[in-house]
C-alpha cells in the first residue's frame, strides 16, 4: 500500500523570507509550548511542528544548548530559563504604546473605523490607547476615558474572559469575539476581541466602534486578527 504523503513542515508554510529554513523548523518547536501545553512530549513537538521525530530530537539538543527548552525527568519538555531572561529585557525595552498604536493604525486604516484598546481598571475599563476614525461621523472618546465594564463590545469581552456566566459570555468565548450594537449607547457599535499577555492571561481588550448603521459583521475576522498580532507582538 502505498505511503501517504508527508505534510510539508509547519514552518515551511510561513517561511521568512530571507531567512534559513532549517532555523525557522527549529523556532517552531517553541510555538507548541503553550498554556494549555506547557510541557509537550517528544512526540507532541513532532506532530505540531510536522517535522520527524528523529529531526526534532537534533533540533532539542540545540535548543537545551542555548537555554531555550528544558528536559524534565520525565522526558517532557519546558520552556527554558533563557526565553524569561529575553522576556523581562524585552519587558524593560519596548514601550507598550510602540506595540499596540501600530496595530490600532492598521486596524482602523483597513477598516475605515475608530481602533481601541481596553484594560479593566476596578469596575470600569479604561482607553488606554485609541486611533480615531478619519469619518467626521464616528463615536467621540479619548485615551484616559473610563467606560462601563458590563456593556459594549470591550467591556463584555473583559468580563467573558475573566469569568463572567452567562449566554453573552458563553457565545463571546466560543467565537473569540463580540460584535453588538446598541449595547452601551443606541447609537454606537462595536467589535471586539481579547488579547493575552505572555503569561497567557488577559491583557485587554482590542475593540473596532462606530456608529450603528456602519457596523459591518465582516469586520470580525480584521479585529480577531488584529488582537491575535498583538497577542503574539506580547509575548502571548
Amino acid at each position: 500500500m502505498p505511503r501517504r504523503p508527508r505534510l510539508p513542515a509547519l514552518a515551511d508554510e510561513n517561511a521568512a523570507a530571507g531567512g534559513v529554513g532549517t532555523l525557522d523548523r527549529a523556532l517552531s518547536i517553541l510555538d507548541a509550548f503553550s498554556a494549555l501545553r506547557p510541557t509537550p512530549t517528544l512526540a507532541d513537538l513532532a506532530a505540531h511542528t510536522r517535522i520527524a521525530k528523529s529531526t526534532v530530537l537534533r533540533m532539542l539538543a540545540s535548543l537545551q544548548h542555548a537555554g531555550l527548552v528544558l528536559r524534565l525527568a520525565d522526558g517532557r519538555y519546558a520552556v527554558g530559563a533563557a526565553v524569561e531572561r529575553l522576556q523581562r529585557v524585552r519587558a524593560g525595552s519596548v514601550p507598550t504604546d510602540a506595540l499596540v498604536l501600530p496595530v490600532l493604525r492598521e486596524l482602523a486604516t483597513l477598516t475605515g473605523e475608530s481602533a481601541s484598546y481596553y484594560v479593566r481598571q476596578g469596575g470600569q475599563r479604561l482607553c488606554q490607547f485609541r486611533v480615531d476614525s478619519p469619518r467626521p461621523v464616528r463615536d467621540h472618546l479619548q485615551v484616559g476615558d473610563l467606560l462601563p465594564l458590563d456593556r459594549g463590545a470591550g467591556g463584555r469581552v473583559l468580563c467573558a474572559y475573566a469569568g463572567a456566566q452567562g449566554e453573552v459570555f458563553d457565545t463571546i468565548r466560543r467565537d473569540g469575539v463580540a460584535v453588538l450594537a446598541g449595547d452601551r449607547d443606541p447609537e454606537i457599535a462595536g467589535i471586539a476581541a481579547p488579547v493575552f499577555d505572555a503569561s497567557g492571561a488577559l491583557a485587554g481588550a482590542l475593540t473596532l466602534s462606530m456608529p450603528a448603521q456602519r457596523l459591518q459583521a465582516a469586520h470580525a475576522g480584521p479585529v480577531k486578527a488584529a488582537a491575535q498580532r498583538l497577542t503574539r507582538l506580547l509575548g502571548g
